[in-house]
């Protein structure tokens, strides 16, 4: 399986967890792909820009996007010894309570850069 996972590369967090986590051993491949400045090609895989600074997207092979928590998830399920907290994350309790918090701190952030569009922020 290959998946491609879209990152902000103007996120200084985001950059720092890429480095943390771009060379591992997933059970996977994956094309790891900066979406700053490509718009167009995000809409054309069906990803809209401004959803895809605000959360981590994954396009599978199959053509299926996974966001946010379950974009966490997929990646830490596909890590040897990390499995286990890909599926604690999944948890539907987990996952909600997890994603208002990403989402929280990430309206905070992009508000801060001045990158924020969205009427919540």
């Amino acid at each position: 399986m290959k998946v491609t996972v879209f990152y902000d590369g103007e996120c200084p967090i985001c950059l720092k967890a890429l480095s943390r986590w771009r060379d591992k051993a997933y059970t996977c491949d994956i094309e790891w792909f900066d979406i700053t400045g490509q718009d167009d090609v995000l809409v054309a895989k069906g990803i809209n820009p401004q959803r895809a600074i605000e959360q981590l997207h994954i396009l599978c092979d199959d053509g299926a996007i996974l966001t946010s928590m379950n974009s966490y998830s997929f990646l830490l399920c596909h890590l040897p010894r990390w499995w286990w907290l890909g599926f604690l994350v999944s948890l539907p309790g987990v996952r909600h309570g997890l994603t208002w918090g990403y989402d929280a701190m990430t309206r905070r952030r992009l508000k801060r850069e001045g990158r924020c569009c969205d009427s919540k922020c």
